[in-house]
Protein backbone atom coordinates (compact mmCIF):
# COMPACT_ATOMS: atom_id res chain seq x y z
CA UNK A 1 0.00 0.00 0.00
CA UNK A 2 1.28 3.46 -1.00
CA UNK A 3 0.12 7.27 0.39
CA UNK A 4 -1.52 7.80 -3.40
CA UNK A 5 -3.78 4.27 -2.77
CA UNK A 6 -4.76 6.10 0.87
CA UNK A 7 -5.12 9.42 -1.16
CA UNK A 8 -7.45 7.42 -3.60
CA UNK A 9 -9.43 5.68 -0.90
CA UNK A 10 -9.97 8.67 0.69
CA UNK A 11 -11.60 9.83 -2.43
CA UNK A 12 -13.74 7.42 -2.68
CA UNK A 13 -15.47 7.90 0.43
CA UNK A 14 -15.72 11.34 -0.63
CA UNK A 15 -17.61 9.97 -3.80
CA UNK A 16 -19.36 7.67 -1.80
CA UNK A 17 -18.54 4.66 -4.20
CA UNK A 18 -18.72 1.64 -1.59
CA UNK A 19 -17.60 -0.40 -4.73
CA UNK A 20 -14.24 1.01 -4.90
CA UNK A 21 -13.68 1.51 -0.77
CA UNK A 22 -14.32 -2.27 -0.33
CA UNK A 23 -11.73 -3.02 -3.50
CA UNK A 24 -9.10 -1.57 -1.11
CA UNK A 25 -9.98 -3.97 2.10
CA UNK A 26 -9.27 -7.42 2.42
CA UNK A 27 -12.08 -9.96 2.67
CA UNK A 28 -11.56 -10.35 6.50
CA UNK A 29 -11.08 -6.69 6.85
CA UNK A 30 -12.07 -4.93 10.42
CA UNK A 31 -13.31 -1.78 10.93
CA UNK A 32 -13.21 -0.23 14.54
CA UNK A 33 -15.30 2.75 14.73
CA UNK A 34 -14.48 5.85 16.79
CA UNK A 35 -16.61 5.26 19.38
CA UNK A 36 -18.90 2.54 20.85
CA UNK A 37 -19.18 0.96 23.91
CA UNK A 38 -16.03 -1.25 24.15
CA UNK A 39 -12.34 -0.07 24.61
CA UNK A 40 -11.61 0.28 20.62
CA UNK A 41 -15.12 1.63 20.24
CA UNK A 42 -17.62 -1.20 17.79
CA UNK A 43 -15.70 -3.74 15.90
CA UNK A 44 -16.87 -4.95 12.55
CA UNK A 45 -15.47 -7.89 10.78
CA UNK A 46 -15.69 -8.82 7.02
CA UNK A 47 -16.44 -7.41 4.24
CA UNK A 48 -20.03 -7.91 3.98
CA UNK A 49 -20.39 -6.42 7.56
CA UNK A 50 -17.94 -3.28 6.96
CA UNK A 51 -20.15 -2.68 3.95
CA UNK A 52 -23.15 -2.24 5.75
CA UNK A 53 -21.65 0.20 8.39
CA UNK A 54 -20.10 2.21 5.72
CA UNK A 55 -23.34 2.64 4.18
CA UNK A 56 -25.14 3.36 7.66
CA UNK A 57 -22.32 6.60 7.91
CA UNK A 58 -23.94 8.10 4.52
CA UNK A 59 -27.36 7.24 5.46
CA UNK A 60 -26.82 9.31 8.67
CA UNK A 61 -24.83 11.98 7.56
CA UNK A 62 -26.11 12.13 3.51
CA UNK A 63 -23.19 15.17 3.10
CA UNK A 64 -20.37 13.70 4.75
CA UNK A 65 -16.57 14.21 3.61
CA UNK A 66 -13.38 14.05 4.84
CA UNK A 67 -11.18 17.18 4.11
CA UNK A 68 -7.63 18.57 4.75
CA UNK A 69 -6.36 14.39 4.30
CA UNK A 70 -2.27 13.52 4.88
CA UNK A 71 -1.50 10.24 4.64
CA UNK A 72 1.50 8.78 5.68
CA UNK A 73 2.11 4.84 5.17
CA UNK A 74 5.34 2.85 6.65
CA UNK A 75 5.68 -0.93 5.64
CA UNK A 76 2.22 -2.77 6.51
CA UNK A 77 0.67 0.46 8.67
CA UNK A 78 -0.60 3.80 7.74
CA UNK A 79 -2.53 6.61 9.05
CA UNK A 80 -4.59 8.99 7.12
CA UNK A 81 -5.53 12.30 9.49
CA UNK A 82 -8.66 14.47 8.72
CA UNK A 83 -11.45 16.70 8.93
CA UNK A 84 -14.87 14.87 8.99
CA UNK A 85 -17.55 17.33 7.89
CA UNK A 86 -21.39 17.45 7.25
CA UNK A 87 -24.86 17.28 7.99
CA UNK A 88 -26.75 15.06 10.21
CA UNK A 89 -30.09 14.42 9.22
CA UNK A 90 -31.97 16.48 11.68
CA UNK A 91 -29.71 19.30 9.95
CA UNK A 92 -26.88 19.76 13.14
CA UNK A 93 -23.58 20.37 11.30
CA UNK A 94 -20.46 18.41 12.10
CA UNK A 95 -16.75 19.15 12.16
CA UNK A 96 -14.70 16.92 13.71
CA UNK A 97 -10.46 16.15 13.48
CA UNK A 98 -10.21 12.46 13.16
CA UNK A 99 -7.61 10.08 11.82
CA UNK A 100 -7.13 6.12 11.02
CA UNK A 101 -4.97 4.34 11.55
CA UNK A 102 -4.62 1.49 9.26
CA UNK A 103 -2.61 -2.23 8.93
CA UNK A 104 -1.78 -3.37 5.40
CA UNK A 105 -1.96 -7.20 3.95
CA UNK A 106 -0.90 -8.06 0.78
CA UNK A 107 -1.49 -4.92 -1.03
CA UNK A 108 -4.74 -4.20 1.06
CA UNK A 109 -6.09 -2.88 4.04
CA UNK A 110 -6.85 -5.05 7.09
CA UNK A 111 -8.05 -2.83 9.59
CA UNK A 112 -9.57 0.36 10.19
CA UNK A 113 -9.28 2.04 13.45
CA UNK A 114 -10.74 5.33 13.25
CA UNK A 115 -10.09 7.95 16.17
CA UNK A 116 -12.16 11.30 16.32
CA UNK A 117 -12.18 14.41 18.56
CA UNK A 118 -15.38 14.07 20.92
CA UNK A 119 -16.76 17.92 20.79
CA UNK A 120 -19.28 18.60 23.55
Amino acid sequence: MKVKDLEEYSEAWNSHDIDKIMSFMTDDCIFETGGGTERYGTRFVGQDLVRERFIEVWTEIPDVQFVNGLHFVQDDHGCSEWTFIGTRQDGTKIEIDGCDLFTFERGKIKSKRSYIKNRV
